[in-house]
């Protein structure tokens, strides 16, 4: 592999013979109010338990994380993932050097999407911090931020040691915009600490359980105790917000809850959301760097899908949507009956079990091993 990445002209990236066009920066307003609070006391119970959970917890991946750790990108480092693939009687026809970089690429493709959403919540956590009214939050918020900081490094660095970081894909960006477009905090905390955060830490969890990568699996392990904070401060502030509210102003909640799940919803339906993907430019430009002709390969796909080959997660794993966006939505109270019909409306099986939510908020990945 190339030593160095170098950004060219325009958006397109270059590392030795590989190359992307990556997703180009963006700016746009927030019409986000700013919050002062000179109401020091620290008397939220719940909120001052994460905060110190997140002050214990906080780490240098510097110091922690075994960066020279050998890492072979040819050989399969998620691999649940892979599997797929790997039983496409197409896959099987490749070339050696055609299925190692293929390998190599699609992980990181999948890998960058985790870096650009860690991006996001970056933005959003910063969001929070500046905006929600209450000390104790902005306190909390602010640890939210670091640790997002802190992730954004680590995938980064990952992703350049297997390949080099793709695009955001589409459907992913419009979900992270509508959350740091909206117009009041609570939005960005239901967009980011319980869809985009359940949606980030039901993957670290599969992955975790699945990646044969020693880095990776240790990566994984830290981030995925600073998300489960992240998952539970959206419940614990946000719940007694939204149970105090006008109805008017909960309805409103609810449905940029509905419209942000919906989007990803109807991106799994249209492009296969974290699979290989026909309009996800990211993916198509993983085929053009293993050298792989993309009608060839969906067509593979469908051929795989007709013998009875198809992507399921394995049991033990978890379903972010199912086990933890939509729990978490409906336990502070942003599934009303009003809103109910949409998701029915729209196809959307409404889950309120909480027990993997609630599991996953402890913060001890190896815990929920025995899950």
């Amino acid at each position: 592999m190339a030593a160095q990445t170098q950004q060219n002209r325009g958006n397109t990236v270059r590392k030795g013979p590989w190359q992307v066009t990556m997703t180009p920066d963006d700016l746009y307003r927030s019409p986000m109010e700013i919050a002062w609070s000179f109401a020091y006391a620290l008397g939220e119970q719940k909120v001052a338990e994460l905060y110190r959970r997140a002050k214990r917890n906080q780490w240098d991946s510097d110091e922690l994380l075994p960066w020279d750790t050998e890492v072979d990108p040819s050989n399969p480092l998620i691999a649940d993932r892979s599997s797929l693939y790997y039983q496409m009687p197409f896959f099987k026809k490749l070339s050696r050097s055609q299925q190692e970089t293929f390998t190599a690429h699609s992980t990181a493709q999948l890998l960058s999407q985790f870096l650009h959403g860690e991006q996001g919540a970056l933005m959003t956590a910063a969001c929070v911090t500046h905006s929600v009214p209450d000390a104790q939050a902005k306190l909390y918020a602010a640890t939210q931020t670091m640790d997002e900081a802190r992730h954004v490094e680590v995938y980064a660095r990952y992703c350049d040691k297997i390949a080099m970081v793709y695009p955001m894909s589409p459907w992913l960006k419009k979900l992270i915009d509508a959350t740091l477009q909206s117009d009041r905090y609570e939005k960005v905390m239901i967009g980011m600490n319980m869809i985009v955060e359940g949606l980030a830490l039901g993957a670290f969890s599969n992955m975790y359980h699945s990646t044969t990568c020693p880095l990776l699996k240790q990566i994984t392990f830290h981030v995925m105790r600073d998300e489960s904070r992240h998952v539970a401060f959206g419940n614990v502030y946000l719940g007694p917000v939204i149970r105090d509210m006008p109805e008017a102003e909960r309805e409103e909640l609810a449905d940029f809850a509905f419209n942000a799940v919906n989007i990803i919803v109807q991106a799994t339906l249209t492009e296969g959301a974290g699979l290989a993907s026909k309009i996800d430019p990211g993916f198509l430009e993983v085929l053009a760097n293993s050298g792989i002709d993309p009608r060839d390969f969906f067509d593979g796909l469908k051929e795989a899908a007709d013998l009875g080959i198809l992507q399921e997660l394995p049991p033990g794993q978890v379903h972010s949507l199912k086990d933890l966006m939509l729990p978490a939505l409906a336990r502070v109270g942003l599934i009303t009956p009003r809103v109910r019909a949409r998701y029915e409306e729209a196809g959307i099986p409404i889950s309120e079990d909480p027990r993997v939510l609630q599991a996953m908020e402890g913060g001890e990945p190896q815990l929920l091993a025995a899950e």
